[in-house]
């Protein structure tokens, strides 16, 4: 199994600026690779294919006087950035194809400097020294913060700048997956309903919505409100915009964090795990305070992270179709008599016809419980 380890690093500030130089020249690799392809699909030319491409925008280019500052740039990294051109036409064609599973994938666009930056080295283009430095090439040795030793030798690092200005390595590492001691499923087995009210509901317990972008709404304010008003293109700006960007950087760290460790705890105490396939992509679309509020949940993030983990610590793993109706289906009868629509919603408490009195989230654990235990009975691990 491959896995990345971040690592946050500190260049020094002549290596600031040759990386942004290093980005640059990687974006218009893959520009001009991009353009060269267009032209000649919109001329009738036959399809440029990668070899060629790469001569054309990387080796001939150099010769050139409008683009010989390319050789100041790792080589490595431009034919990494144009094999990210190359993976993007791969995945365009299959898509247009029905060949590739999941939403559809457009033409590659035009690369734009932007906030986040990334420039990608194979084994030739890096390397780990004795002194705990890592060694990028025409780059030298960058200062690393190490949070814990990486598992073997890395294939490949990905420098990476976001936009709060920080600076991260990360490695792609091969590692063996490390199955768990086994539980019994019937104790130990839980469903997992995931909503707004609480971030999680399961076996026995709740996790609290954190609210992360809420508690950080004021200041987050504060600061956008003085960069509406500084003047364009002056320093003051910069410096506001910046200030916007750390505090959107503290908010997505915490809900990392508050992810990481949730869902670490739910694969260390369960040996299956059976979470609900919602539609996070359409709830998000809802306008008001609950397209917002989702937004700060991150419940895709998390089902993701979650069905990672089981896969790699030998836990069984079960979405439940979004369709099942956990929530209005009594736990003790079966009946479906919960609340429904827009203002079931609102309901949190409810009583069926046969007696049994319902909390709205915890009836649903134990309805998506008795669900996923079915399904994994029968073999389905996904859905």
């Amino acid at each position: 199994m491959k896995l990345r380890y971040n690592e946050r690093i500190y260049p020094t500030s002549q290596q600031c600026r040759d990386l942004a130089r290093f980005f640059g020249c990687a974006r218009v690799v893959y520009n001009d690779g991009r353009r060269l392809r267009s032209e000649a699909y919109k001329n009738g030319e036959p399809f440029i294919t990668d070899a060629q491409l790469q001569k054309l925008v990387i080796t001939a280019a150099k010769k050139t006087p409008e683009r010989q500052w390319l050789k100041e740039a790792p080589s490595v990294a431009l034919v990494q950035s144009l094999g990210d051109l190359h993976a993007a036409y791969r995945n365009f064609f299959a898509s247009k194809k029905g060949l590739r599973q999941g939403p559809k994938v457009g033409h590659p666009k035009r690369k734009k400097k932007s906030g986040r930056q990334t420039l990608r080295f194979t084994r030739n283009g890096f390397a780990l020294r004795d002194n705990g430095r890592l060694f990028i090439a025409k780059l030298g040795e960058v200062r690393v913060r190490w949070s814990r030793p990486l598992p073997s030798e890395p294939s490949s690092v990905t420098v990476i700048k976001d936009a709060a200005g920080r600076y991260f390595a990360s490695f792609v590492v091969e590692t063996d997956d490390k199955p768990l001691p086994a539980l019994d499923l019937e104790e130990t087995d839980t469903g997992i309903d995931l909503g707004l009210a609480s971030y999680a509901v399961l076996r026995g317990r709740k996790i609290t919505s954190p609210k992360f972008f809420r508690r950080q709404a004021k200041k987050l304010r504060r600061a956008q409100r003085k960069l509406s008003r500084a003047q364009k293109g002056s320093a003051n700006r910069r410096k506001a915009r910046l200030a916007v960007a750390k505090i959107h950087a503290r908010i997505a760290d915490q809900r990392r964090d508050f992810i990481e460790q949730h869902t670490t705890r739910i694969t260390r105490e369960s040996q299956a795990v059976y979470l609900e396939d919602l539609n996070v992509k359409g709830m998000a679309t809802a306008k008001g305070k609950r397209g917002k509020s989702v937004h700060d949940q991150s419940l895709g993030m998390f089902a993701h992270t979650l069905e990672a983990k089981c896969a790699r610590y030998g836990r069984g793993f079960v979405k439940v179709s979004r369709w099942f109706p956990s929530t209005q289906k009594c736990s003790v009868c079966g009946s479906i008599e919960g609340p429904k629509g827009q203002e079931g919603l609102k309901i949190r408490h409810w009583t069926c016809s046969c007696g049994a009195a319902h909390d709205r989230d915890e009836n649903a654990e134990i309805n998506l419980r008795a669900e996923g235990r079915a399904l994994l009975a029968a073999g389905h691990a996904e859905r």
